[in-house]
């Protein structure tokens, strides 16, 4: 069964293009590390809670989207294979260098995590 990293994030709204160019060049390197599928989502409906939330969870500013993304891996067993050569690649490939390719909104706002899917549909 496939695995998902997700992702969260606050971007500020004006960096929209630099996120998009920044995924652009980052992505391909999962992809070449055996990731199957990636989304990377502009949030343009988030609406504030009452109790939690998304732009809570990533401390979103005002002036600030909120990005929901995920990778989706054939299962976890290449994904954790990936995620030992992505240590590595951060520091050779200049698309996962944050000196040729740096991050358009704040990483230590970000939130991640691993998942295994329990319910999988399909429609037509």
């Amino acid at each position: 069964m496939t695995y998902i990293d997700g992702f969260v994030i606050a971007c500020p709204e004006d960096n929209r293009q630099a996120f998009i160019d920044h995924a652009n060049k980052a992505d391909q390197v999962f992809l070449e590390l055996g990731a199957i599928r990636i989304l990377e989502c502009w949030g343009d409906d988030v609406p504030e809670g009452k109790t939690t939330d998304f732009r809570r969870a990533v401390q979103a500013q005002q002036g600030e989207a909120v990005i929901f993304s995920w990778i989706e891996w054939p299962d976890k067993a290449t994904r954790d294979a990936a995620m030992k050569r992505f240590d590595e690649l951060m520091k050779t490939d200049p698309r996962m260098n944050p000196e040729t390719n740096p991050m358009p909104f704040d990483g230590k706002r970000m939130i991640y995590g691993g998942f295994t899917p329990v319910v999988e549909l399909s429609g037509a």
